[in-house]
């Protein structure tokens, strides 16, 4: 799996770009044919933005931790990894789906995709520290 970040990575860079252009372009007309209130419209279409920038934010992420693992293999890199990409899925998916078909309970399964996020940053952060203390230690 952990060879696989990188293409991964990219894949969900290029697909974040997409949506948000897509939320920039062609979101707002979607969401006015079902005829919402403003306020209504409005709290969708920051929903969405949310999404589209946790999911680059953790690509980015992911992106970074691929790179790491071309120079040291660490199983807290993997876990990190698998976090980061367990976070945008659930996360930022459930957000897009919550958005798309106003199934509001959705929200209730977003905040473990935020769990999963924090376990990716503390798991990096100690793959970090186990690096620098493999190379001071030579």
């Amino acid at each position: 799996m952990g060879s696989s970040f990188l293409p991964i990575a990219s894949l969900l860079a290029a697909a974040g770009v997409f949506l948000g252009a897509f939320g920039a372009h062609v979101l707002p007309d979607l969401l006015a044919a079902r005829e919402l209130s403003d306020s209504d419209l409005s709290n969708l279409s920051e929903i969405f933005e949310t999404a589209v920038r946790y999911q680059m934010y953790h690509a980015l992420a992911l992106f970074g931790v691929g790179l790491s693992r071309l120079s040291q293999k660490s199983r807290l890199s993997v876990v990190a990894g698998v976090s980061f990409l367990t976070g945008i899925f659930i996360f930022s998916g459930g957000l897009y789906v919550l958005v798309f078909s106003g199934v509001k309970i959705l929200g209730a399964v977003v905040p473990l995709g935020g769990v999963a996020f924090i376990v990716g940053w503390i798991a990096l952060a100690f793959a970090s520290l186990r690096k620098d203390v493999s190379t001071q230690s030579r």
